[in-house]
């Protein structure tokens, strides 16, 4: 039994129907346990699939443990970040929970901050198992209405051309443009012949697969699979677990 005086880390993922996207946190929970032993590492999920993040705060504190560190998997702050959150906090606090919970930045990078090296690095692993010779690269991600947050995204797309040394571009599945073909033309008129494909997101599912079918059916390539879980993707779960900060004016229980 791991002792109580470590803090435990809970994942809160969005959730999706596709049971594919489950599988994924499975692998990234299995990677960031083996990242760090004797850590009590757990998923929970905002919609589509149990347990809910009060769930298992609860049982947490049931167990004994005196803080909790909350690591949102997600790869923008936009609405998930700045809103369910927080609310399944407040939610859970409302129910009664009285342990601490440290919340950890988002894995993407915030307004100011740089792309984490660990992300970057495992971008370019899972687009170099895809292929090579790419001339250019797309980073297709999810999408977002939120501005400030599809600005993270184009700067996550400049740091990544820039580390492979070839022009880069973002495209999306949903709520903005461009799509996945779209970003392909551009690149195309602009010379680019060989176009690979990176995969802005944590695993599979409908979005995934809606923006990488349209750039390949454009004419990239070849797409890299979602980060899942990548060994540089626990890596970076741990920097933004190790991170957190408790709220202001909260202190973890002795």
């Amino acid at each position: 039994m791991r002792p109580a005086h470590v803090t435990p880390i809970l994942l809160v993922v969005h959730g999706s129907r596709d049971p594919r996207a489950a599988r994924a946190t499975r692998a990234l929970v299995r990677a960031v346990a083996a990242a760090r032993p004797g850590v009590d590492v757990r998923a929970s999920y905002l919609d589509h699939t149990l347990p809910r993040p009060g769930q298992v705060l609860s049982g947490l504190e049931a167990a004994g443990h005196h803080r909790v560190t909350l690591v949102p998997l997600l790869l923008t702050a936009a609405f998930h970040g700045r809103v369910d959150v927080p609310e399944v906090l407040r939610a859970a606090r409302a129910a009664g929970l009285r342990v601490p919970v440290a919340v950890a930045d988002v894995l993407g990078p915030s307004a100011g901050d740089p792309v984490d090296d660990s992300l970057l690095a495992g971008l370019r692993r899972r687009l170099a198992a895809a292929g090579s010779g790419f001339d250019a690269v797309v980073l297709a991600a999810a999408g977002t209405r939120d501005a400030a947050a599809r600005q993270t995204v184009v700067r996550a797309a400049s740091a990544l051309g820039e580390s492979l040394g070839v022009p880069a571009t973002v495209a999306y599945a949903s709520a903005a443009s461009p799509t996945g073909a779209e970003a392909v033309a551009e690149l195309r008129a602009a010379g680019a012949e060989r176009i690979g494909v990176a995969a802005y997101f944590l695993a599979p599912g409908l979005l995934y697969d809606t923006v990488v079918t349209s750039a390949l059916d454009a004419g990239a390539v070849a797409a890299a699979q979602p980060l899942e879980g990548a060994f540089e993707l626990a890596r970076l779960v741990l920097a933004r677990a190790d991170a957190a900060d408790l709220p202001a004016g909260v202190a973890a229980a002795a």
